[in-house]
């Protein structure tokens, strides 16, 4: 377990202007009370490295204090900028969930910049919005949990189920998603089921797996146009929003190739906060897939916890 120590917490009533060290805050659903840049967005609260600035003043030879640098909370004992969006940090009542590494300079309208011709808060500051509110002073401690992806892997085959013949594609896309995860620098847990073509079966384990707070689930097999072919019946009317575009494109790039690629009927789409694609079964295939969807997770991740940050 990380702990992180609080060093300043601090606040500006207007924005635009340096913030200055308090005895302590109080956060609520909006932000930092009292603080300019409260509200309802993803960045309502600002925090950087004591070690960042220190190591700015040095390279800088300036004296930048605690707040200065526009964060409302300077901390100390672990480098920030190596969250990812959708960690947390606890603190008593206080939770608070990343939703942005760095940030774009201001420039010229920046004190900092226009004093020193640089700034550290764009590249090692994160932002955070309040999930539970509380007070905070110097002193404290934060908790620092980081988000672990929950994957759940179904894969749909009568003879695979009966032991016929061994699983591959299930495994491949399991090891697929762990290392995506793992070279985005994301902690995650991958779940495998192997069940028969049934469609009471497969519906039940849906439900489960996202009542349960799965972040993605995936199924292989049972898309094409065979009579037990029933995974697109099944995960199109649990789906609350329906994300046509990835399969199309997947579709259309490889069936130029491939004709035999067209026949695939998967669909991707949203159940609650659950990110769902259904893929064929073939492990050629499962690969081809996940290629494509990789590129979209982390945006669709950002796009599903509401975080405008695009």
């Amino acid at each position: 377990m990380e702990l992180i120590k609080i060093h300043s917490v601090n606040i500006s009533e207007q924005k635009g202007t340096v913030k200055k060290p308090c005895p302590s805050i109080e956060l609520n659903e909006l932000g930092v009370m009292g603080d300019a840049h409260a509200g309802k967005w993803h960045r309502q609260v600002s925090l950087l490295g004591k070690e960042s600035i220190d190591g700015y003043n040095q390279i800088a030879n300036s004296r930048i204090g605690y707040g200065e640098f526009a964060e409302n909370i300077t901390t100390e004992g672990f480098p920030l900028f190596e969250m990812k969006v959708l960690d947390r940090l606890v603190c008593r009542s206080t939770v608070l969930e990343v939703t942005q590494i760095g940030k774009k300079c201001h420039g010229a309208k920046c004190h900092i910049f226009v004093q020193t011709g640089d700034c550290v808060m764009p590249k090692e500051g994160i932002f955070c919005r309040v999930l539970s509110g509380g007070t905070l002073k110097p002193g404290d401690l934060l908790e620092y949990r980081p988000k672990i992806m929950k994957i759940a892997v179904i894969t749909l085959s009568d003879r695979a189920s009966e032991g016929i013949y061994e699983d591959k594609s299930g495994p491949l896309l399991g090891q697929l998603a762990e290392q995506f995860f793992a070279e985005n620098g994301r902690k995650v847990v991958v779940e495998q089921h192997l069940i028969p073509d049934d469609r009471e079966v497969l519906q039940n384990l849906i439900t489960a797996k996202t009542n349960a707070g799965a972040d993605l689930l995936f199924t292989t097999g049972g898309t094409g146009i065979g009579e037990r072919d029933i995974t697109p019946e099944v995960v199109k009317p649990l789906l609350d929003k329906e994300i046509s575009g990835i399969m199309e494109l997947i579709r259309v790039k490889y069936g130029t190739q491939f004709p035999n690629a067209l026949i695939s009927r998967g669909v991707a789409g949203v159940i609650g906060q659950t990110l769902v694609y259904t893929l064929p079964g073939n492990p050629k295939a499962v690969k081809e897939y996940f290629d494509e969807i990789a590129k979209t997770v982390e945006h669709s991740l950002r796009m599903l916890y509401s975080i405008d940050s695009h």
